[in-house]
């Protein structure tokens, strides 16, 4: 039999042609989408584009402000996205078997995979910020708040402060009065409404602690009973088109990543069809003109 002498490089070659996924340049692509994500809605954050509060006193949650932060997430997916992708097709080894159409598939899927991973990144970070802004956004007062406050209350902050306005010191601690009346407050918006026997409780609660009138309890509970409804409804509806804007985006996302893989797989291998705008890009810089 005949030896035949194989050259190493050529073995590593072949046995990286044989691997479904390098896991390097889909990492990379990864960690560069995610950061490039998280840079991009820093700056959105920044100049106060976003929905995430939809409290009174923050801003009003527009239709406007909804379809402009939506199109800012549509913005930022193919960026990032795109970019992620690019680097995970063109850092990938070159296939020395195969057909062109295996080399795309295995391009698009090394960009399906930096998609996937800088998605659960960009989840992770996400809800590391909401579980922060949840702390901060709107604590109830007193040594017991940690323990009494609902979430809700960060929408409604600002009604309950109206509800409890009074110009004498409060009695005692209010953490478990403002957590109860937000709990309260929160039916307003369910199908059934407040209840008779709540709305009772809560004007007994008001009076109790503001020293109003039973009767001008009743109206200011009416009145901030109108308000909160407004506003659970606006964060609902807000929180829904946000939502579902960030699933298109993200679907758009794997979709610009797969395609950019694929463009960086091409550009990888030479491949690439030469156009007009390419031909001038890499002519040397003083042929430019």
């Amino acid at each position: 039999m005949t030896n035949i002498d194989v050259q190493p490089s050529v073995v590593a070659e072949n046995r990286a042609t044989l691997q479904a996924i390098q896991w390097s340049p889909v990492i990379m692509g990864a960690i560069v989408a995610a950061a490039l994500a998280l840079v991009l809605h820093s700056f959105a954050l920044a100049i106060g584009l976003g929905v995430s509060s939809t409290a009174s006193t923050w801003r009003d949650a527009s239709i406007g402000l909804i379809l402009l932060s939506a199109l800012y997430l549509f913005l930022v997916a193919v960026v990032s996205y795109g970019v992620g992708g690019y680097l995970a097709g063109r850092l990938r080894t070159r296939l020395s078997v195969g057909t062109a159409d295996e080399a795309e598939y295995r391009d698009g899927l090394h960009g399906i995979a930096a998609w996937a991973i800088a998605t659960l990144l960009a989840g992770l970070l996400a809800l590391g910020a909401a579980q922060a802004a949840s702390r901060l956004a709107a604590p109830t007062g007193g040594q017991g708040s940690a323990g009494t406050s609902v979430a809700g209350e960060n929408i409604i902050a600002f009604d309950l402060d109206r509800l409890f306005r009074s110009e004498r010191p409060p009695a005692g601690d209010m953490g478990y009065a403002r957590a109860e009346a937000a709990r309260i407050l929160l039916t307003t918006a369910s199908r059934q409404g407040m209840q008779d026997d709540d709305r009772a409780a809560l004007v007994r609660l008001v009076s109790a602690r503001t020293g109003l009138a039973p009767a001008e309890a009743e109206r200011r509970v009416s009145d901030i009973a109108t308000r909160a409804r407004d506003d659970i409804n606006r964060a609902r509806r807000s929180a829904v088109l946000i939502a579902f804007a960030a699933g298109v985006a993200a679907l758009l996302g794997a979709a610009v990543a797969w395609a950019a893989a694929c463009a960086g797989g091409r550009d990888r291998d030479g491949t690439t069809p030469r156009t007009a705008l390419s031909e001038w890009w890499h002519r040397p810089f003083s042929l430019r003109t």
